[in-house]
């Protein structure tokens, strides 16, 4: 049966209860870490010599749908009714915003340390700490944009900019690539400062605190801001159906400096063994309203 992951802003309290109370669960498990530390072992960049397939890089969109995918099953484990909401971050766009309410994300972190205080994932209400990270921070923290060295949101007109590109994604592969709907969403660009940082990446950084850098998965609105991007890919694939739908669709020669570093259309990504093709079609699993 197909499921619906709908908008943050428009779940009852009821949907934002049983949302919350899933991933608090999968916490308490054991479950939930898990995750952070997939997501930092996979957190390398274009000077790694490996296969790279979780940033920087044409896989960066089926590996993150299949994470989420992973997600999500493991939050059914818990309720079945269950589904990732995502927040559209073009319009919900401030630290007032529903996806911050005390019943949902928390809010923003305090002066000084940047500790988030309220919300369900508030260190001190004794549910949420840290044990999983690259530093020894063991409390979530945010500094929604980053008042000493301001970073906005990106807009309506950004995204519209990506969608636009006609393209999946262009050699060289990975953060330097000119062009492609891949790179626009994933966000890096050859700028200086957070001019260097768009749409995906200038999100993490908008947040900050634990949303920068491998170990981001410690803040649940991880999975909010990933969904979002996952559904912005859907839409580029119902735009532009002539296109092929992922690059490369061969993996690059020996002697091409992305040869076994990329994923191509057919290469498994680990940890798993799902390839980029079998991740282009998600109507028969869900949907989004």
């Amino acid at each position: 049966m197909v499921y619906t992951r709908k908008n943050q802003r428009d779940l009852t309290s009821a949907e934002r209860k049983a949302f919350v109370n899933a991933v608090l669960e999968l916490k308490r498990r054991g479950e939930y870490d898990a995750f952070v530390r997939t997501h930092i072992d996979f957190y390398v960049s274009d000077g790694d010599r490996g296969l790279r397939v979780a940033h920087m890089a044409p896989s960066f969109l089926p590996w993150h749908r299949q994470f989420l995918l992973e997600f999500e099953r493991a939050l059914q484990r818990v309720n079945p009714h269950v589904t990732v909401p995502y927040w559209d971050w073009t319009r919900d766009n401030s630290p007032a915003s529903s996806v911050w309410a005390d019943d949902f994300m928390g809010g923003n972190g305090r002066r000084g340390d940047l500790q988030v205080m309220t919300g369900p994932f508030a260190y001190a209400h004794g549910n949420w700490e840290v044990t999983v990270n690259v530093t020894e921070e063991r409390f979530l923290t945010r500094d929604m944009g980053r008042p000493k060295d301001p970073i906005k949101l990106p807009t309506a007109a950004d995204v519209a900019h990506a969608l636009a590109d006609p393209v999946y994604d262009v050699s060289p592969w990975n953060s330097t690539s000119a062009s492609g709907f891949r790179n626009k969403i994933e966000g890096w660009t050859t700028a200086r400062g957070n001019a260097r940082f768009r749409t995906h990446n200038q999100v993490h950084r908008w947040i900050s605190g634990l949303m920068l850098g491998g170990a981001a998965v410690n803040d649940p609105v991880f999975w909010l801001h990933h969904a979002y991007v996952d559904s912005l890919w859907s839409r580029w694939q119902a735009a532009h159906r002539t296109s092929k739908q992922y690059l490369p669709d061969v993996p690059p020669p020996l002697g091409d400096l992305q040869h076994g570093r990329v994923a191509a259309l057919d290469t498994p990504m680990p940890p798993s063994d799902v390839t980029p093709s079998a991740l282009l079609d998600h109507s028969r699993i869900y949907r989004y309203a």
